[in-house]
C-alpha cells in the first residue's frame, strides 16, 4: 500500500512521517529530491541557472537558496517557471521509487511526502491509494511559519499564498491528521491509521 502526506508549509509534515517511518513505513522525501536535483552538477540546476541567472548561484556553483526564494515568492510567473523545470523530474524520481520499494518490500507502507501534491493536480493523485493530509488551522500555521523561520507576518503570508489553502487540502483528504493539539494527540491518530490500515 501507498499513501501520498501532504498538508501545508508548517503543519508538521515532519513530525508525522517520523511516526509512520518509525512504525515501519518507507519514506520517499520529495524536499530531499528537490535538494538533490540542485546540487552542482546535475542537469536540472543548470537549466534553473540557464533561465534564472548566475547570481542564484553561490562561487562554488551550488545554489544560493535565498536569491531563488527571493525571486519566486515575490513573483508567481517566476514560480512557475521554476516549477515546471523542476516538478516533472521530481515526478519522476518519486515514481521510480515508490515502483522499486513495492517491488523490494510488498508488505510496507511506501509513504510520499509531498508538499505541493495538490498544487501538482492530477499529476500527482493518480500515484496514491490515499492521501493523509497533515492539518493546521491557518492562523496557527502563519503563527508556526514566522516562528519557525524567523521571518515577519507579510513573508509568511507570501509563503502562504503559493500554496493552496490548508482548509481546502483538508476537504480533499482520504485521512486527515489534526496536528494541532500536541504530539500525543497526533501519535494516537496516526496509532489509529496504522491499526485500521491492518499494518500492524
Amino acid at each position: 500500500m501507498n499513501i501520498g502526506l501532504t498538508g501545508g508549509i508548517a503543519t508538521g509534515k515532519s513530525t508525522v512521517s517520523s511516526l509512520l517511518v518509525a512504525r515501519g513505513a518507507l519514506l520517499i522525501d520529495a524536499d530531499q529530491i528537490a535538494r538533490e536535483i540542485m546540487l552542482p552538477g546535475h542537469p536540472i540546476l543548470s537549466q534553473v541557472a540557464e533561465h534564472f541567472g548566475q547570481a542564484i548561484l553561490q562561487e562554488d556553483g551550488s545554489l544560493n537558496r535565498k536569491a531563488l526564494g527571493n525571486i519566486i515568492f515575490t513573483n508567481p510567473e517566476e514560480r512557475k517557471v521554476l516549477e515546471s523545470i523542476t516538478h516533472p523530474a521530481i515526478r519522476r524520481i518519486i515514481r521510480e521509487r515508490m515502483v522499486d520499494y513495492e517491488a523490494q518490500y510488498p508488505n510496507k507502507l511506501v509513504v510520499a511526502d509531498i508538499p505541493l501534491l495538490y498544487e501538482s493536480g492530477s499529476a500527482y493523485e493518480d500515484f496514491f491509494d490515499e492521501i493523509m493530509v497533515v492539518y493546521i488551522p491557518r492562523e496557527l500555521q502563519l503563527e508556526r511559519l514566522m516562528k519557525r523561520d524567523g521571518i515577519n507576518e507579510e513573508q509568511a503570508e507570501n509563503r502562504l499564498r503559493a500554496q493552496q489553502d490548508i482548509e481546502w487540502k483538508k476537504e480533499r483528504a482520504d485521512i486527515v491528521i489534526d496536528n494541532r493539539f500536541g504530539p500525543e494527540e497526533t501519535e494516537q491518530q496516526i496509532e489509529q491509521f496504522w491499526r485500521r490500515k491492518g499494518l500492524g
